[in-house]
Parts: C-alpha cells; structure tokens; sequence
C-alpha cells in the first residue's frame, strides 16, 4: 500500500486456506473479508487488482484430519474446497476469476509452478544440505512436522503444532518441540531420527531482511512488528525446503530423493500460480509472470497472527532468495484472533458458527459484513456473540437506514426529479468524508473496522440532518457518498443502487454543486427473527466437512 499513482496494479494474496475442513466465521472475519473489502474499494478507486488465495492442499493438517475421519487426503481436500467456495460465494467474497470457479486448481500446473520455483533456488545454489533431528512416529513409520506433531512450545510453553506456536507466532522447527507427540496417537512411541534434507539459511538473508523491514514494518500493526523485531533480534532458522513426507509435491533433487517440498515453502509459488490463474491462464506467459519485478505490481499479504512468520518472514527470505526477479511486499496486513463467545473458535468441540450458517439462517449477508467489519480483530482479540450481531446491526445500521429512507421520501414526496441543489457546506462535508475513508485503506492507518465505524457514524449523523430538516439536495449529497463508499461492505446494496442507476465512482475531484434525485434502496433485511437471534448454549457444526485438528482452526 505505497503512495504511488492509483493506477499501478497490485496484488492482494490471503492466507492460503487449507482444505481440511470449511471456513467458519472465526476465519471470513479476517484476511478473507478485509481482502475482499480492500479490493472492491479498489477497483472503485479505478486501482487494477488481482485478489487471489488458493487451498493449501500439500499441508500435513489435512493428513491429519482425512486419518481421523477414514478418508483419503485428496478426497478430504476435494470436499473442503467446495466447502470453502460455497462460504465464500455465500458472503460475497469476490475474489479475482475470469471463470465460474474462485479458487484455482491444485492441479498439474500448480506442481510443475511449485517445482520450478525450488529448483531455480538450487540450481542458484542457494540451498544447503543439512542433517536435522526430526520427530518419528515408531509404529506408524512417518516422520512427524507440524500438522502430524504435537507439544510443548519451547518458546511460551503453550501446546502447539510443529512449524510455529500459534499463541506466541514463533517458529518451532525439527525437534525444538516440548515432549513431542504424535498428534493422531498421543500414545505411539515417539523417538528421534536423524535424516538429510535440503534448507535455505534464513541468515544469510540478514541484511536485505533488516533493511525490507526498516522500510515497511513502520506500516505493520504493533503486535506482528514486534514479533518480527523478536525474530531479528536472535540468529534465524534455517527454513525446511525438502521433508520425508508422503503427501505433497515431491521434492525434484537427487540428494533428497523420495522427500516432498515443505508445505510451507509451496506459499510463494502457489500465490505466483493463483494470481496468473485468476488473470486468464495464458499459456504463453510463464506462472510467476504478473510477479516480476518489472511487472512493477505492489503486492500485499492478509494473514492471522499465528502466521506472521511465514507470512511474513519465511515468505520473503524465499522471494529475496531469487534475487532481483520478484516484487515483495510492501505491507503485511495482519489481524488477531476472532473469539465466539470470549473462546476461541474450535471445530474439535463444536464451538463454531459458519458463516454460510447464519446466511442459511436468514440473516442478510450485508448485515453479516458489516458487523464483522466493524468488530473484527485488527490490533486485539475481538469477539463475535448472536446477541451483538442482532443488537448492533439493528441499533447502527438497520433502523437508522430504515429511518433515513423514510425521511428522503417525505423530503421528496412530491418533486418533479429535477436536479437539486447541493450547498457548499454539504459538498464540504462530502469531502472531508471522502478523505477520512481513504485514509483508511492507506499506509500505516488501514483499517476496515474504522471505515465500517466511520460509515456508522455518517449514518447516523444523515438522520439528524434529515430530522432536522436538511435540504433535501444536501442530503442527498450525503446520501450517494455513503452508498458509495459501504459499497466495498453493503455489497447487495450496492447492486441495487447502482441497477436504480446512483453514481457510486469514489472520485478525488469536487463534489457536484447539483444532483440528481434517488431514492434510499432499502436494506436488505430477513424474515422476523433471522437477524435477532438468541443466544444458543451450544453451537452446531452443520458443515458436511470439519476438521479435527483444533490448533489449525485459526491459521489464516
């Protein structure tokens, strides 16, 4: 998010969501919903932008979890990615597709991308062979690595996965792992082995690192700044490229022959290969195309705190490990965790609302984003209640809309629809309107939840203007800048103003001294009761695909 001309393409990539089980609203109130909220602001700003994430298929999480519910990994990643589509269709997240399909495929492209990514770094000689101590389930014969491996942090002593601590965001590699277990068999003896592998040394990446990071992280919120100052302040790891796995896209060097690529290391390619699918699938240009430096894209990763180090750290050592070749990116959008009733969302004990659960309850899904908007966890750990949801909603959106456009039609009950005048106090507020929302999809400030606030706030003072008695051009003026700019949020809304013919362009130039009479399109609102919905004791999982795996519920 650089201050550069509006007309320089980006790139916005959310986390990769693994397909081990569906998204619940604990995840859209993240990288998905603020991803999409910033695109759609930015194809309205007149900004091109690819907005793009693909499924994590390769991660040992959906191992796990096909194990546990007697299926196979692919069928299992099948069935949650038709799942997550269907979320996402169901909320509206608009992600970049020139075909009926959002989520590219994890097909025979997708590995040829993979591949050809790592075996530029090594034939670059930028990987080392190392020998590693790793974690070895002994009844079951498989090397056990972060979905598969369960313990004690060595950082914070809270229980984590291997890979990173989800609590604390910092990595846990190899056998750093607290009382190590096998995550499907707490039981199953579980010794040490030694094994070689190939690693790209983040530390020798310090001085790029340190000098990447002294550029952006002044734009970074304050929890993942410090953490990634944390991991700067001690000697790197060095990242995994190759394991002995038996799912993922098999590692292509003699050395290591019979291993997989990490799964973690796939982020960089899998991104390159989703952003040239969601841009036509040319088969003449190559899957990193729209990445190259001298493509001159700004990019910019959404992710939940638990991955701050990879997305954040190990992300960029392997796009500064190629050199010159690849833009990086120029901000890290990153949210804390969404809570459900002051407890973190958990599939394993069914404590969980989906966001197609509440759309399939009735509950308007632009009542839905606004209220993740405007209390989803940019900077703290927020929390999502049935009762805040109807409250909220009806006492900062609902009824003002609904009073608001009861007003415009006695102001213009009446009128011939001629154009009516704007004063210049209304065309100044107008302005300053415009320049408070922009400043919150901009550097150092962006901020959904303050947009969506702000929003509330220019609703809410419409309806004193009109009670007031406010010209009704004045009001008016107001009225079309609100549309347009919860458009990004309101999205049905939206469509109905536009097919009713309201002007939503954000334009930087001056407000019109005139406009053109409309009516208020009517919120959207479901049948008695879907909005206003009591507060359960228990909440149902009623996803045909869930995951097991409790610690992996949130890494998005």
């Amino acid at each position: 998010m650089s201050d550069d001309a509006v007309t320089r393409p980006r790139i916005l990539i959310a986390a990769t969501p693994t397909p081990n089980g569906d998204l619940h609203v604990g995840h859209l109130a993240g990288p998905y919903l603020v991803g999409d909220i910033y695109a759609r602001y930015l194809r309205a700003a007149g900004t091109p932008v690819t907005w793009t994430t693909i499924t994590d298929d390769s991660q040992t999480y959906v191992v796990a979890s096909a194990a546990r519910k007697g299926t196979s990994p692919a069928r299992l990643a099948a069935g949650a990615t038709a799942a997550i589509e269907r979320t996402l269709r169901g909320v509206a997240i608009e992600l970049t597709s020139g075909t009926e399909q959002l989520l590219p495929p994890v097909d025979a492209r997708y590995r040829e991308a993979v591949t050809e990514f790592v075996t530029a770094l090594h034939a670059a000689g930028r990987l080392r062979e190392r020998t590693v101590r790793l974690p070895y389930a002994e009844r079951s014969g498989q090397h056990l690595y972060d979905g598969l491996l369960t313990g004690g942090c060595p950082a914070c002593g809270a229980g984590s996965n291997g890979g990173a601590c989800e609590d604390c965001g910092t990595p846990n590699n190899y056998d750093e792992l607290r009382d190590p277990r096998c995550t499907l068999d707490p039981q199953e003896p579980v010794s040490i082995r030694e094994e070689r592998i190939l690693v790209l040394p983040m530390e020798e990446y310090r001085a790029e690192l340190e000098a990447h990071f002294a550029e952006v992280t002044p734009r970074w919120r304050p929890h993942p700044k410090q953490l990634i100052e944390q991991l700067l302040s001690r000697p790197l790891p060095d990242i995994p490229v190759t394991v002995p796995g038996r799912w993922g896209v098999p590692a292509p060097f003699a050395p290591t022959a019979g291993q997989i690529v990490y799964p973690w290391v796939e982020a960089m390619a899998a991104s390159m290969y989703a952003t040239w699918w969601a841009n036509g699938q040319d088969p003449a240009l190559p899957y990193d195309h729209h990445w190259r430096a001298e493509q001159g894209a700004e990019l910019v990763f959404l992710h939940g705190f638990d991955n701050t180090y990879h997305w954040g750290l190990l992300d960029l050592v392997l796009l500064l490990a190629h050199g010159d070749r690849y833009i990086r990116p120029s901000a890290n959008v990153v949210n804390e965790f969404y809570e459900l009733e002051h407890a973190k969302f958990s599939t394993s004990r069914n404590h969980l609302i989906r966001g197609t659960e509440l759309i399939e309850e009735g509950v308007p899904r632009d009542v839905l984003r606004f209220y993740l908007a405007l209390t989803l966890p940019e900077r703290a750990r927020t929390n999502f209640t049935r009762a805040g949801l109807a409250l909220l909603t009806d006492r900062q959106l609902i009824a003002p809309w609904r009073e608001l456009g009861d007003a415009l039609d006695a102001a213009l009950a009446g009128h011939d629809g001629a154009p009516l005048p704007v004063s210049a106090a209304a065309q100044a507020r107008v302005a300053a309107l415009a320049a408070d929302l922009r400043g919150s999809f901009e550097p150092g400030a962006f901020s959904v939840a303050r947009a969506a606030a702000r929003l509330a706030e220019h609703l809410a003072e419409l309806r004193e203007q009109a009670a007031a008695g406010t010209e009704p051009g004045d009001l008016l003026a107001g009225l079309r800048a609100l549309l347009a700019w919860s458009a990004p949020i309101l999205v049905d809304t939206a469509e109905a103003a536009r097919a009713a013919g309201i002007d939503l362009a954000l334009t930087a130039g001056p407000v019109s001294d005139k406009i053109a009479p409309f009516r208020l399109p009517r919120l959207p609102v479901g049948p008695t009761g879907a909005v206003v919905t009591p507060i359960e004791a228990s909440v149902k999982a009623k996803a045909s695909v869930e995951s097991p795996v409790e610690e992996k519920d949130d890494r998005s």
